[in-house]
């Protein structure tokens, strides 16, 4: 606003004529225009204040950061110590993943081992059992004996989970039963199961065996 102002009244111009003072207008823009450049050179001064300056500018750290050096060497050691953090980890979970590997393998090889241990008096009673069928001929004894064998196989898987499928008289469901056959019966009992073929089983209330049946039709 102010150079405008000095222009305007150094550049002035006669009505009549259309001249007026061009000539002192040309002369003082054009010296107007020396006197500026003239102060926006550069003095030495401000040529190493300028190059400081651009110290943030890539490549150029050095010019103000004397330490760069030692920044560098810092970093290094971190980027070392997360790298050496790193493999630890990973060696660390490698171990996990082969040691999780061999106890499941473990687990499946040895998942029924209390049943068996539970099964094994039962065949202690049964090997007894047998020696007594071999040396008493008296059938009431021995099948009593049979009986309590019996009776001690059920309570014994009983105890682990397992439970009978209950079959006969009742509605036949795909869901639980393997229709063997079908047979004519009244129709009280049309879609009912009449027989068991084979008892289904229960362990711990999921299905591991369906029944096979008979079906009345």
């Amino acid at each position: 606003m102010v150079t405008g102002q000095i222009f305007a009244n150094n550049c002035q111009f006669d009505r009549k004529t259309g001249l007026g003072k061009m000539f002192d207008c040309c002369t003082f823009a054009t010296n107007f225009k020396r006197d500026m450049e003239e102060k926006e050179i550069f003095t030495p001064e401000n040529e190493e204040m300028n190059i400081n300056a651009d110290a943030d500018v890539p490549g150029n750290t050095h010019l103000s950061n004397p330490g760069g050096e030692e920044v560098l060497e810092k970093l290094q050691a971190e980027v070392e110590e997360q790298k050496d953090k790193y493999l630890r980890l990973f060696a660390e979970f490698d171990n996990f993943k082969r040691r999780n590997a061999k106890e499941r393998i473990e687990l499946i090889q040895t998942a029924g081992k209390d049943v068996i241990i539970s099964m094994l008096e039962v065949m202690d009673d049964c090997d007894r059992a047998e020696k007594q069928l071999n040396e008493n001929s008296d059938i009431a004894l021995q099948k009593e004996g049979v009986q309590l064998v019996f009776n001690k196989l059920r309570n014994t898987l009983q105890a682990k989970g397992l439970t009978a499928m209950e079959s006969i008289n009742t509605e036949f469901d795909v869901e639980k039963h393997e229709a063997i056959t079908e047979v004519e019966v009244p129709e009280a009992m049309k879609g009912k199961v009449v027989d068991e073929i084979e008892k289904g089983y229960y362990l711990n209330s999921k299905i591991i065996r369906f029944a096979k049946v008979v079906v009345g039709k």
